[in-house]
């Protein structure tokens, strides 16, 4: 069965496409325009009630949530492909970790980044500069963490790469679009762990559909 991946355009849905490519299962992607507002058509929230993308459907099975659809697929497909989980509970429980700090302390500050710089025309409300300076300096607190925490090991989690790494790709990447991945490059050990994931296969792939 193929996996349908709804609005796949988007930085959160090349999340979930980055994980399915890892574990090597098939996938169609599904076009959801947001601009036009198709992220709010009756029958887009039969299948995501909030109205955002991504959505999977894998047969009768549907999910949404970026990082619920890659806990999933990293789970149930474990053995095939990359392990994106680690070996033990231990290394698990460092993944998740890191999962979450993405969530909670890297995406909001490079979300709104994001969403002032590069969408707001598109989306109809004026850039704040005083956001974008906040957002910028707040995102430079989070990686100096990361410089601290990536001058210990490799990958976030450890020695391998991981859903906690993988996880980072699609919106780190619009930093070089806007201009601003001297956020990335000023850090040595920041910059070296970006080199390296972003140069993945995976992602090369995700970049060509």
């Amino acid at each position: 069965m193929v996996v349908k991946v709804y609005g796949s355009d988007f930085a959160s849905a090349k999340r979930v496409l980055l994980c399915l490519v890892e574990k090597g299962i098939e996938f169609e992607t599904v076009p959801v325009d947001i601009l036009k507002g198709e992220h709010k058509d009756p029958a887009y929230l039969k299948l995501q009630p909030f109205g955002t993308v991504p959505v999977i459907q894998d047969g009768d099975y549907t999910l949404y949530e970026s990082r619920a659809i890659i806990r999933y697929y990293a789970e149930k497909y474990k053995s095939q492909g990359t392990d994106l989980l680690g070996k033990t509970i231990e290394e698990r429980g460092v993944v998740e970790q890191w999962l979450e700090v993405e969530a909670q302390n890297f995406h909001p500050p490079i979300y709104n980044l994001v969403l002032h710089v590069l969408f707001s025309d598109k989306i109809g409300f004026p850039a704040d500069a005083k956001v974008i300076e906040e957002n910028e300096k707040n995102l430079g607190k989070v990686l100096d963490i990361y410089e601290e925490r990536l001058s210990k090991s490799k990958y976030l989690a450890g020695e391998f790469f991981s859903l906690a790494d993988l996880s980072h790709i699609p919106f780190t990447n619009y930093l070089g679009v806007m201009g601003k991945m001297y956020l990335i490059e000023e850090r040595k050990n920041v910059s070296a762990w970006w080199d390296d994931i972003s140069c993945r296969p995976s992602w090369k792939k995700v970049l060509e559909l």
